[in-house]
């Protein structure tokens, strides 16, 4: 297996469509390709500038998660700081977690975050939305947000050997009127729902909103109950910063 190293966008874009297999997320897949056969080349992001960012607003596919740090928002960094153990996030990255993992750890906070991706194709880079992330497995360089008024994250004990364990994400935002929307993700097993409502009224009214959306109409009782805390805390925070 050739191992390519693009350090520009146009090399990276070249490797792709030259056929070269993006190399995210390979740890989870090596068992496959032993079984399988490798492919004939692969591509590694780890030399692209643009895929290595960290920074108050944007974070590259390549970055590896222990460096994930004060610089993003809480969300962001308290669940990529929940990612298995210390060996696994010095060698995961965030590309792989989002592109090649079912777990998709990252994916509720990047949600919320409102991300938009930043993708590579044989035709060259174009923005979308994180469903065509998750959906098609592109070859992702980077997400970018803006930055939210608050965000809280957590990650509930699960079971060993059961399935994965309940994750609550949330961020407030302000738009260019003054008024803040509050959006929320749940990772509920390998499925992630996501729903967003105005809360200018406070924490009741949102959770009211929130609890007639499709997304979340029909959420178990016990990841409610997580939802409503969370919520809770973080807009009284908000209100009382």
């Amino acid at each position: 297996m050739l191992l390519r190293l693009p350090t520009s966008v146009s090399e990276a874009r070249r490797c792709v469509a030259e056929g070269a297999v993006p190399v995210g997320g390979a740890t989870l897949v090596w068992a496959t390709w032993q079984r399988d056969g490798f492919p004939e080349q692969a591509m590694s992001l780890r030399e692209l500038a643009e895929a290595n960012v960290v920074g108050r607003e944007a974070l590259g596919a390549a970055v590896v998660l222990h460096r994930i740090d004060e610089r993003v928002p809480k969300v962001l960094r308290r669940a990529a700081a929940g990612v298995g153990t210390g060996a696994v996030r010095r060698t995961a990255t965030v590309g792989g977690n989002l592109v090649g993992s079912t777990l998709r750890c990252l994916l509720p906070a990047a949600l919320v975050l409102r991300a938009r991706a930043r993708v590579l194709d044989a035709e060259g880079v174009h923005e979308t939305g994180l469903s065509e992330v998750t959906a098609k497995g592109p070859v992702l360089l980077s997400l970018h947000w803006r930055t939210p008024v608050a965000s809280a994250y957590r990650k509930l004990p699960g079971e060993s050997g059961g399935p994965p364990p309940l994750v609550v994400a949330s961020a407030l935002h302000a738009d260019a009127g003054g008024r803040r929307r509050l959006h929320v993700a749940v990772r509920e097993g390998y499925d992630v729902r996501d729903a967003a409502t105005v809360c200018d009224g406070g924490p009741g009214p949102a959770l009211d909103a929130l609890r007639t959306t499709a997304a979340f109409g029909d959420l178990p009782a016990a990841a409610w109950e997580a939802v409503r805390d969370q919520t809770t805390d973080l807009l009284h925070g908000a209100d009382g910063a």
